[in-house]
């Protein structure tokens, strides 16, 4: 091996053992922050729950107003039934017109209200749960995107240097200074990045789908182009962590709501045990030669108080319901806190291993071998497998990289709070 393609490969291979792993992009890249305001204003979820809210918002008024008053015209007729018969010839044949109104017993249209306010109020606690869950699919979609565009630059680059490896193993294999095996697996090698480079293109197209969908993009549009992946450190302890889900955790504010509705449902059921009225007018002409009839009338109406009873109930054991679905959700966020805190704290700590002690001594370890083949003092093989040892660290610390940042955003949807 020459000095020239010595310093080649090591150069080139350098390129690709940097902390981040980058690779220049042609595209501009698009910003997280960017395509989350654009699924938020264009994604048909968040848009159908926000219609949902609104339209909740709409029974308020229907079961706080008044029922529909009634109007009512009546023809008495006598001796015969023809129409107005003894119309004229007797009083007691008449033309009525009148009005009547049903009136809940007090407090009963203003409980409605609140109940139908605060089950608006949970359809609107119930967009948050859409945004975040939306947001947090795009957040992991662009950070594997940004995963497979970065480690796609890696193996591009180390393709490149094992070609160049490959043309000076042949050079040795055919001046007889190298076996055919060394061209073998060397070539091997190669068939292997070239697999990854085809699996990382039919990844990023299937995120690139998935991605699309969610910001309601054209499928045919121009592909994402991500910023680079950096790491983010966690500044925030568990206990604040904890602390901020029972505050901003979107579910958490929807069971809070729910159970606010269902209090209101309770007060409401209770009040329908109350009676109702009916007041009714009604004037009666029995032609002028007669004197008219003037009515009023006063209806009560008693609920049943069976039915009433098993409404408070039914009320009552939802309310119950809702109270443990709190707890339940609760529980299983501080769950998710504390295990994606675990999971982002270990993974900062193996960062750190990989940037300051894997990487560089597996580089270092190869430039030596290198070094020692140019000289014809190591075998290709040994060359080979630091190649390899390589790439893969590197590679893997670009995974841990997008799992730490993952942890982060996940985190960012359970808490509510700004971590990236």
């Amino acid at each position: 091996m020459n000095v020239v393609s010595f310093w080649t490969a090591t150069f080139v291979l350098a390129a690709t053992l940097t902390a981040s792993g980058q690779t220049p992009v042609i595209s501009s890249p698009t910003p997280l922050s960017q395509l989350l305001a654009e699924a938020n204003a264009n994604n048909p979820q968040i848009s159908a729950a926000d219609h949902g809210a609104r339209a909740a918002r709409q029974m308020a008024p229907q079961v706080t107003t008044l029922p529909d008053p009634k109007f009512t015209y009546q023809q008495f007729s006598v001796g015969s039934p023809k129409p107005f018969a003894g119309y004229t010839n007797s009083n007691f044949a008449y033309i009525g017109i009148g009005a009547s109104q049903e009136l809940p017993y007090p407090g009963k249209l203003r409980l409605r209200g609140q109940a139908a306010e605060r089950d608006a109020d949970t359809k609107q606690a119930e967009i948050g749960v859409t945004k975040t869950g939306i947001a947090d699919a795009v957040k992991a979609d662009y950070l594997q995107l940004a995963y497979l565009q970065q480690t796609l630059g890696i193996l591009r680059q180390n393709e490149a240097v094992l070609d160049q490896l490959i043309q000076d193993v042949t050079a040795h294999y055919q001046v007889g200074q190298g076996m055919q095996q060394d061209v073998l697996q060397a070539q091997v090698n190669r068939t292997k990045i070239v697999k990854e480079i085809t699996m990382h293109h039919q990844e990023m197209g299937q995120v690139q789908a998935h991605l699309k969908g969610l910001l309601s993009r054209d499928q045919g549009s121009p592909d994402i182009v991500t910023e680079d992946l950096v790491e983010t450190p966690l500044k925030h302890a568990s206990d604040e962590l904890l602390a901020m889900v029972r505050q901003n955790n979107p579910q958490i504010q929807v069971d809070a709501s729910s159970i606010r509705k269902e209090d209101a449902q309770v007060a409401s059921a209770k009040r329908e045990g109350k009676p109702d009225f009916e007041v009714g007018y009604m004037y009666q002409n029995t032609d002028r030669k007669y004197r008219d009839y003037y009515m009023f009338t006063f209806d009560v109406r008693f609920p049943r108080k069976a039915r009433v009873n098993a409404e408070i109930a039914q009320a009552t054991e939802n309310r119950s319901e809702a109270q443990q679905t709190l707890n339940a959700h609760l529980q299983q966020q501080l769950a998710e806190v504390q295990e994606e805190y675990v999971k982002a704290t270990s993974d900062e700590d193996l960062l750190k291993e990989y940037r300051e002690g894997l990487i560089p001594q597996s580089d270092a370890a190869y430039r030596a071998t290198l070094s020692a083949y140019a000289s014809n003092r190591e075998p290709f093989i040994h060359v080979l497998s630091y190649f390899t040892d390589v790439l893969s660290l590197k590679l893997e610390y670009a995974g841990t990289l997008e799992d730490h940042e993952a942890a982060l955003a996940h985190l960012e949807s359970l808490t509510g709070a700004t971590l990236r």
